[in-house]
């Protein structure tokens, strides 16, 4: 009889971050191991619940949220998205032009269908978030990645990007406040980037799901507030992160720009969200209260806040340990420390997380799963409190005082 095998469309999609070394820490947990978890941004785990007036609001749903509702989504959400980056300074966002997903993955993956043809290119940030990656491979192009420099606080190389562009590039990807390395643009990187976009006809892909996600000084610039009415801008958000409702998959696509210079491809998309029926329905009636009501998460990213302070206590416990070093986080959930190649001459840095793993049952994502160039960074998540960091970090200490790759 015939073997089934994969379809060879999904020979160059990789998600690492969920792969073998996760596959091999839900098996030391099935044996009765307790497995510290520092791979996955998800709130609910560490202690992180919905405000409650989300979840009032949509059990008064609940009873009116049963059938289909319209393909792109309720309208009073929608509005409130609009509403939203009106008070942003961004006007040329019409309900019409915003689409409900379940959660943000989906509207990547579906914008990116609509789009690229076999060989398109599409612009990807090293390190990334490897759905972009893997999302511009199923959908038959090449994701091509431009250099973000660690020197300069993880911002965009742009001689680097500018010089990957060639005839076949469609887009161009940019994450900010960015996973995994929490840097968090300045005005002048994100112009220079959408003045790059338009001298050369890209769409803009701007993956900002941690923008209320900001510590200290940082300010987070949409990136629609300077594509105006020039640059097709795909703006992707939502309330999985800053609003700790990562299950209820409640995430949004808004467009902006030269429409109807893109009739066509927006008919594409609405082709494929209408194919999908719509996204979950309860989920969607969250977005109102979340975006109009009062922000909680500001309690947490300020002084004295649990996230800065997880996030400052990781910085400085990482850079005491001989041999790593990390730049500090100024947006959303992680950091990304480097690995002294001198000090710890790692080839495979997933062999590195699966020994990690296997001594100190601490599970972390190693660095090449964010489609960077070397393996010699890993990334951690800065969600547990402070006394879990301490005694996670301390582990990391203690493991790579005797570690021999």
């Amino acid at each position: 009889m015939a073997d089934f095998k994969q379809s060879t469309k999904l020979h160059n999609v990789l998600y690492d971050i969920r792969g073998p070394v996760l596959e091999r820490a839900q098996k030391l947990e099935a044996e009765g191991h307790r497995i510290l978890k520092l791979n996955i941004g998800n709130p609910a785990p560490f202690g992180f619940e919905a405000p409650d007036a989300i979840l009032v609001d949509m059990m008064a749903h609940l009873p009116h949220a049963q059938g289909y509702s319209d393909s792109r989504g309720i309208f009073s959400a929608r509005t409130a998205v609009v509403q939203y980056y009106q008070t942003r300074g961004i006007q040329n966002i019409h309900v019409d032009d915003v689409y409900l997903g379940n959660g943000v993955s989906e509207l990547i993956t579906l914008s990116l269908m609509a789009l690229l043809n076999t060989g398109d290119e599409v612009l990807v940030p090293t390190p990334d978030y490897p759905l972009w990656t893997a999302s511009v491979s199923l959908a038959g192009g090449r994701p091509v990645h431009y250099l973000c420099d660690e020197n300069q606080e993880w911002w965009p190389d742009l001689a680097d990007l500018e010089s990957k562009i060639t005839a076949k590039t469609k887009g161009l990807v940019v994450i900010n406040p960015n996973n995994p390395t929490g840097a968090v643009y300045p005005r002048h990187i994100v112009k220079a980037m959408v003045d790059l976009a338009y001298k050369y006809g890209l769409v803009v892909f701007s993956d900002e799901i941690y923008e209320k996600i900001l510590y200290d000084d940082a300010e987070h610039i949409n990136t629609a507030t300077i594509t105006g009415d020039d640059v097709l801008c795909m703006t992707f958000s939502g309330l999985s992160k800053a609003y700790r409702i990562c299950g209820y998959r409640s995430g949004w696509l808004a467009i902006s720009g030269p429409k109807a210079r893109a009739a066509d491809y927006l008919e594409g998309i609405n082709l494929l969200a209408n194919m999908r029926m719509c996204a979950n329905v309860p989920g969607q009636h969250a977005i109102q209260t979340a975006l109009g009501g009062y922000q909680s998460i500001k309690d947490l990213i300020l002084p004295g806040g649990r996230l800065k302070e997880q996030r400052d206590i990781a910085y400085k416990l990482l850079n005491d340990i001989p041999g790593v070093t990390t730049n500090q986080a100024k947006g959303a959930l992680y950091l990304f420390p480097k690995l002294d190649p001198e000090a710890y001459p790692i080839k495979s840095d997933e062999k590195f997380a699966l020994d990690l793993l296997e001594s100190q049952k601490i599970l972390i994502s190693h660095g090449t799963a964010f489609n960077w160039i070397r393996p010699d960074h890993f990334r951690l998540v800065t969600l547990p409190n402070v006394l879990v960091l301490e005694e996670a970090i301390g582990r990391i200490a203690e493991f790579l005082s005797t570690y021999k790759p």
